[in-house]
């Protein structure tokens, strides 16, 4: 008597195999969606309203703006995965292996450094000063309330004791739940995690590849050559 065979259970796929993570900028995503409406109401009004050459011109501007726009705003994203950063600029994309990645930069901008020492910013990660002095007060408020609570006496003290603690050493304020980093400096710090726990695999080495984005170049060039011819002409 034979027993069925049962299917052995499904493999993990390989870390390759594993979805890219992505990050991009929702305020860029935002606003580019804004300015394409109000630059496609303006061109199409002018489209079917205008006379002369009205049309052509708003045509011509029309071709030349919409590229820039995508290319500015919805394009840029950073894509993450096992073995390799991809960075989609409004111009080229560039890919790297993790093994070619000497460092991750944070400053005034974000920025991947290649082990050849050429520098690629990071468009869908952008820095918000903003962001980064709120977290910065956040960290000196919570640094400030865990040594006013381990300073203060327990069952001791007024009603209320030093930095708004109460009765005990207990804090009256409500917890500081925010965050004590900036969104795009804690994306900066899991790339640079990725980075060092990929760096070495054989699957993350390989070469430095940039590819050049014809693709919204040329009409944006098109654009300007034709509003050109017009301006020129008239």
């Amino acid at each position: 008597m034979t027993t069925p065979d049962h299917p052995s259970p499904a493999s993990p796929p390989p870390a390759s195999a594993a979805k890219d993570r992505i990050y991009r900028s929702p305020l860029g995503l935002a606003g580019g969606v804004l300015l394409l409406l109000v630059v496609l109401w303006l061109g199409f009004d002018a489209l079917f309203k205008g006379h002369g050459r009205t049309p052509w011109l708003a045509l011509a501007g029309m071709i030349l703006i919409v590229p820039l726009v995508i290319a500015f705003t919805l394009r840029p994203a950073v894509f993450a995965s096992e073995d390799r950063l991809r960075v989609r600029n409004p111009f080229r994309v560039v890919t790297l292996p993790w093994g070619e990645v000497a460092s991750l930069r944070s400053g005034y901008s974000n920025e991947v450094v290649a082990a050849s020492g050429t520098k690629y910013q990071l468009w869908a990660v952008p820095v918000s000063l903003r962001a980064r002095n709120k977290a910065a007060r956040r960290q000196q408020r919570a640094a400030a309330g865990d040594a006013a609570g381990g300073a203060a006496p327990a069952g001791r003290g007024g009603v209320l004791g030093p930095s708004g603690t109460g009765l005990g050493g207990f804090s009256l304020r409500g917890p500081d739940t925010g965050p004590t980093r900036a969104e795009t400096d804690q994306i900066m710090d899991d790339l640079r995690e990725l980075l060092e726990h990929r760096r070495e695999a054989e699957s993350a080495q390989g070469e430095v590849t940039v590819r050049w984005a014809y693709e919204v170049a040329a009409p944006a060039v098109a654009g300007a050559v034709l509003l050109g011819i017009l301006l020129a002409v008239g």
